[in-house]
């Protein structure tokens, strides 16, 4: 026996043979069976960039009674971010407790703390990424919060006089099933309101086989909405967390950038990429090509531009230049002063010696000056920030849709800046990927689609301040539909969802496309889940009806999403129910982005409330002509009535049947 689960549901976790596995799945009362796994992390100028200011108005009491769970390597208790100062009594409706382990205390901003790793026995996080994480959705105002003077600002988290309850289930090797559906089931039974986790695999699988859509299905049951980060994949691989009750969340630049300069010995300036936060103090630091550089047995000429084979000799106390992003582990593990080195990533890193990544056509420009004289130099500069008028653009590493468990589902949910976000850090650990860089910092930049969910987290938990009664179904429709549009991606919302995050508007978005229980399982009923396979996921003794079933197009989603064959004309009806949030008495409009090709119309197309709460149902009237394969068509529905604009995607796959 490893663990086993008895609060929000039933089960454990124990070391089998393959013969008692078989076994126990004939057993009367078993619901499912299915090996452990191990999961990964997807690894504060954000808020300012969403609008979501310091001065914004908020409910403090409502705030403070909102905790948020962390699903994740644990927390560094004794972070700014994470003191206590200032905080009333804990929340009547907490049942956890705080098990963290050996030195470590909760507080009454930390209110609960558990671990679940043998080999790890605290919530105390020596990764970074909880931390890092929990400061992002609900860290308290940091002043002065920077990385050696680098994005020196305000560090605030989303909610920073909500409460944290941490669950350390990541070790640097990763995270086990076993332990983070243990987490839920702790989480559930604690009382948290929210639940945000940054962990996922590297593909989709069947919502039965996928330990977080079980767990988060379990949460959402009892009112807690899960919110998931959508993975480090992209472009080209589809998103993990695709289950319609989780809140997936892709990753997008903000307006400000990290760059590092390089002064040449000729005076030229060249700018590239890394987060660097060593001083050079103005030494001119001697410049070498590897070509130069390398060892008397390289194979190639090649071989040694791209530094596959440096000569510590000849490196030593110098920077050195290299064709690929290998010149910069080379020159650290051989002991080069630094490294200027093609990089073809958009996000900046950070580095545990001076280091900077160029583009290839900067890199030209440096070895031209390289080899326009004998002693070349160079000085590698600390980095800094500049504003990037851009953003928000979708970060090329957030794994992409569609959802190929659900194709009328969309996936992801949501954007929310994920690059270069400075938010809290463990001084235990590396502060850069190299195991060896013994710097200890309070405060790091990181990037991933694990930034980007918890300040979802952080919005849906300032949207529960203002509507504890509302369910997650209702919360999430409350955030994507007044997310900004976006663009500037060939998959459209499949690569960002709604759009951009926009907390402010999300409390008080009009309309909310409302869900329950029954309705998501009668969904996997619907898309062919048997009623075995739906008690995988719910643990209860819930039945697929032999009664007709709503099509899965229709399912009460605030994105319209179907799939059409290439060259053929269509016409699909999509049904969708609100339910009225704004004022008691009001009139809603259709307003419709139209795409050449397609015809939208809506009926009815207007809706007339007199009451809070009322429901009213609409059917959306798609036809079109001729579509090439493997095209996308964009398009949405806003409901307007003077003051809200609720807005739901529509979006067309062309595909073959069967691809």
């Amino acid at each position: 026996m490893v663990r086993s689960y008895h609060k929000s549901f039933n089960g454990f976790a124990a070391m089998i043979t393959n013969q008692e596995r078989e076994k126990l799945k004939k057993m009367e009362g078993v619901v499912s069976v299915f090996p452990n796994k191990s999961l990964k992390l997807h690894t504060t100028r954000s808020w300012d960039f969403m609008g979501f200011k310091e001065s914004i108005h908020r409910n403090k009491t409502g705030e403070s009674d909102v905790i948020i769970g962390v699903i994740d390597t644990g927390i560094w208790p004794e972070s700014e971010s994470f003191n206590d100062h200032g905080f009333g009594p804990i929340p009547k409706k907490w049942k956890g407790a705080c098990k963290g382990g050996k030195n470590f205390r909760c507080n009454k901003k930390i209110i609960g703390a558990r671990y679940y790793l043998k080999d790890q026995p605290s919530t105390r996080d020596i990764v970074g990424h909880g931390s890092h994480t929990a400061s992002i959705a609900a860290g308290n105002k940091v002043v002065g919060a920077s990385f050696y003077g680098i994005a020196e600002g305000v560090a605030r988290g989303g909610v920073p006089s909500a409460r944290i309850a941490a669950y350390s289930v990541c070790s640097e090797q990763g995270c086990t099933d076993d332990a983070i559906l243990a987490a839920f089931d702790d989480a559930i039974a604690d009382g948290v309101d929210l639940i945000t986790i940054s962990i996922g695999a590297d593909e989709q699988m069947s919502f039965d086989k996928d330990i977080i859509a079980i767990g988060s299905f379990h949460a959402m049951e009892k009112g807690i909405l899960t919110i998931h980060s959508a993975g480090n994949n992209g472009p080209n691989i589809v998103t993990f967390s695709v289950s319609p009750w989780l809140f997936t969340v892709a990753a997008t630049t903000i307006d400000r950038r990290i760059i590092d300069n390089v002064l040449l010995g000729n005076g030229l300036m060249i700018s590239g990429k890394s987060i660097n936060g060593f001083a050079s103090n103005g030494t001119k630091i001697p410049l070498i090509h590897g070509k130069f550089a390398s060892s008397p047995t390289c194979p190639s000429e090649k071989d040694a531009e791209f530094c596959f084979c440096l000569d510590p000799k000849r490196i030593k106390g110098k920077i050195v230049l290299c064709r690929t992003s290998f010149g910069y582990s080379a020159g650290l593990e051989l002991g080069a002063f630094g490294s200027i080195a093609i990089s073809y990533e958009y996000e900046a890193q950070v580095v545990s010696y001076p280091a900077v990544g160029i583009d290839p056509e900067v890199y030209d420009v440096v070895l031209s000056y390289a080899n326009s004289t004998t002693t070349p130099s160079a000085e590698i500069l600390s980095s800094a920030g500049f504003i990037n008028n851009s953003a928000p653009i979708v970060a090329e590493f957030s794994s992409v849709g569609p959802n190929m468990q659900i194709k009328e589902i969309m996936k992801p949910d949501i954007s929310a800046p994920g690059i270069e976000i400075l938010a809290a850090y463990s001084p235990l650990a590396p502060p850069s990927p190299d195991k060896r860089d013994k710097r200890s910092v309070k405060y790091n930049i990181l990037s991933g689609t694990s930034m980007s969910c918890p300040h979802v987290a952080g919005a849906a938990a300032y949207v529960k301040t203002f509507h504890p009664d509302w369910s997650p179904a209702a919360i999430k429709s409350s955030l994507m539909t007044t997310a900004k549009p976006m663009n500037g991606s060939e998959l459209a919302e499949f690569s960002y969802g709604s759009g951009f995050l926009d907390p402010v508007r999300a409390i008080n978005p009009g309309l909310v496309f409302d869900a329950s229980k029954d309705d998501y399982v009668n969904l996997l009923c619907r898309i062919g889940y048997d009623t075995m396979k739906v008690r995988k996921i719910s643990g209860d003794k819930s039945v697929c009806s032999s009664s007709s079933l709503p099509m899965a197009k229709d399912f009460n989603y605030p994105a319209i999403v179907a799939e059409i064959e290439p060259m053929k004309p269509f016409m699909i009806n999509f049904t969708r129910t609100v339910t009225n949030v704004g004022f008691a008495n009001s009139t809603y409009k259709a307003c419709i982005q139209q795409h050449s090709g397609i015809n939208i119309t809506v009926v009815p197309d207007i809706l007339k409330f007199k009451c809070l709460k009322e429901k009213q149902s609409f059917v959306v009237h798609v036809v079109g002509g001729k579509f090439s394969d493997s095209s996308l068509v964009s398009s949405s529905l806003s409901w307007t009535d003077g003051t809200h604009s609720v807005r739901c995607p529509l979006i067309l796959r062309v595909i073959k049947v069967g691809a």
